[in-house]
């Protein structure tokens, strides 16, 4: 880990696994999904951006998945008498990896670009998605969002919004339409403390022990 860096702001965490498959033709998806980190996927925009067809690039995306590379993260499914969003999202799972593809040196750099806040994001929800533990998140069509829903093991839904700075603003709209059995804001700090409507701020290290207990 670079001295000094947050991080999700360091440099690869993991080296991904060998494959008997050539990466190497789905490389430019993987540069593709590093500029769209955190975003919808939408096979017929990066068909179009590679020059390929959107059956190429399913086979290239489950390749990546397999290798370890890029997470694919389900919208959840629900009667909640809205209309979803039914694509998943997709992230590039080290977000050194990200960093690089962006071409972001320093610490600096990355907290000067959009990309930040995706990169924390993924940094998150990687360090929350325990085995067992169904994770999913919710977008409705008219914008109402979730970043991260978690099912632990034996227990219900948990909604989780990931932001830089800690309030209860994001994900108010989703929280009533889905009542999860417990509401956090997950923030890169240190401290615990109450926010609004019955969320908890919680720091990343603290939630995902809970996660694990």
């Amino acid at each position: 880990m670079a001295a000094g860096f947050p991080p999700h702001l360091s440099g690869a965490r993991h080296p991904p696994p060998r494959s008997a498959h050539s990466g190497r033709d789905a490389a430019p998806l993987l540069d593709n999904a590093g500029h769209h980190q955190a975003g919808l996927l939408y096979a017929a925009e990066f068909a179009r951006a590679l020059g390929v067809d959107g059956k190429t690039v399913a086979s290239y995306l489950d390749l990546l998945v397999d290798l370890l590379l890029v997470r694919r993260l389900e919208p959840w499914h629900a009667n909640v008498g809205k209309r979803l969003v039914k694509s998943p999202r997709v992230y590039v799972r080290d977000s050194g990896i990200t960093h690089t593809l962006l071409g972001l040196a320093t610490q600096e750099d990355v907290r000067g670009h959009p990309v930040a806040g995706a990169s924390w994001e993924e940094f998150v929800i990687e360090g929350l998605t325990a085995a067992g533990t169904l994770s999913n998140f919710y977008r409705t069509a008219a914008g109402a969002e979730i970043d991260l829903l978690l099912t632990p093991p034996g227990q219900r839904l948990w909604g989780i919004e990931i932001k830089a700075q800690p309030d209860a603003k994001g994900g108010k709209r989703a929280c009533e339409d889905l009542i999860p059995e417990q509401r956090f804001v997950v923030f890169p700090g240190s401290e615990h403390f109450p926010l609004q409507h019955g969320v908890e701020a919680v720091p990343l290290q603290d939630l995902g022990r809970a996660v694990l207990d």
